[in-house]
């Protein structure tokens, strides 16, 4: 049974009490490190919303790709040394796609305001 309130709503919370009611009363050098404290909140927030959903779709992928299971480190490992060794590439297929999806994934967690990830978002995305 989940308590209320979630990991998720108790980290947006502070993080926009911080934004709200203590960035206009902070300034400087001081200022800044709440900036970054905030960003922080930020990122977990969309950790805890996003990263186990696209984990588990880049197992999937890494599955399909590779024959066999893991975890999703396992898999990220046995798939670099495949690649190291020579067995895959780009020209295999769905490699790119897989590699792409990852990438675009970690960025709508780590960076979701970055100027070439919104870019390259679907349109309407």
């Amino acid at each position: 049974m989940q308590d209320e309130p979630t990991p998720v709503e108790l980290t947006k919370s502070v993080a926009d009490f911080l934004r709200h009611d203590i960035t206009p009363l902070v300034s400087g050098h001081q200022g800044f490190k709440l900036r970054v404290a905030i960003n922080i909140l930020d990122l977990v927030t969309r950790q805890l919303t996003e990263q186990q959903g696209s984990d588990a779709k880049e197992v999937e992928r890494l599955r399909a790709l590779l024959g066999t299971d893991g975890t999703v480190t396992e898999l990220n490992r046995a798939l670099a040394d495949r690649i190291a060794r020579g067995e895959v590439d780009l020209a295999t297929p769905g490699v790119a796609g897989h590699l792409w999806q990852t990438t675009m994934d970690k960025l709508a967690v780590d960076q979701p305001n970055y100027a070439s990830y919104k870019r390259e978002l679907p349109r309407g995305g």
